[in-house]
């Protein structure tokens, strides 16, 4: 069974949508599952540099006031989740082609989930720059992710044109929101869902494989 899950690190729905998938898998463990974080961003035309974060606000939800609401709606459900999001200590917001240049190469060393929970806990939890350079470094360093992978994320060109084509797949796709589930690149499930209906969806592809297997 092969899972992609498109996602961008600045999604506080794709940090809800990662932890209910791994509440889904410690309920049914699916022993044959291929899992693949894959780039996408949900501000492509975010400077490089990004901005502000009150710029940001201003340009996505047209007042402070009415992003504190959805803040707070997110907030309590992550808690739900043992997340505890702090959206009042984040003074930047990204562009985020960094971040996933950097999970894409931890992702050769096994350890891309580990980095994309590192990467959602120092922005919505710690409110650190998670497009700064220094920033993601450090975070490599915690992660465990080799020296010379850092290296390749953060200056080389190899891992931008893998990201930039998981974002282009994904659009092409029809996928206009994170995170979205895609089993054995057939069954498409959008949101970040309660585990039953994750669930469902490992049925399905289970099924799908035993066709398959019968198939050839």
């Amino acid at each position: 069974m092969q899972l992609d899950v498109f996602s961008d690190t600045i999604c506080p729905w794709c940090y809800i949508g990662k932890r209910r998938l791994e509440r889904a898998l410690r309920t049914r463990p699916q022993s044959a599952l291929v899992r693949r974080w894959r780039a996408f961003q949900l501000n492509p035309g975010m400077p490089s540099a990004g901005m502000t974060r009150q710029q940001y606000i201003n340009a996505k939800f047209g007042s402070i006031e009415r992003a504190n609401r959805l803040y707070q709606t997110v907030a309590r459900i992550g808690a739900n989740e043992g997340i505890t999001f702090r959206f009042d200590l984040i003074a930047h917001t990204p562009n985020t082609l960094l971040s996933h240049r950097l999970s894409y190469v931890a992702a050769t060393a096994d350890k891309q989930s580990e980095m994309l929970d590192r990467l959602f806990a120092a922005y919505f939890e710690e409110g650190r720059d998670i497009g700064d350079p220094e920033v993601l470094a450090k975070l490599a360093v915690e992660v465990g992710l080799p020296n010379n992978l850092t290296a390749d994320a953060l200056s080389g060109s190899g891992q931008i044109d893998a990201a930039l084509a998981s974002d282009f797949q994904a659009r092409r796709q029809g996928i206009n929101g994170v995170p979205y589930f895609i089993f054995n690149g057939r069954f498409g499930l959008s949101g970040a869902q309660e585990p039953e209906a994750l669930f469902h969806m490992f049925d399905l592809a289970r099924e799908d494989d035993l066709l398959q297997q019968q198939a050839s």
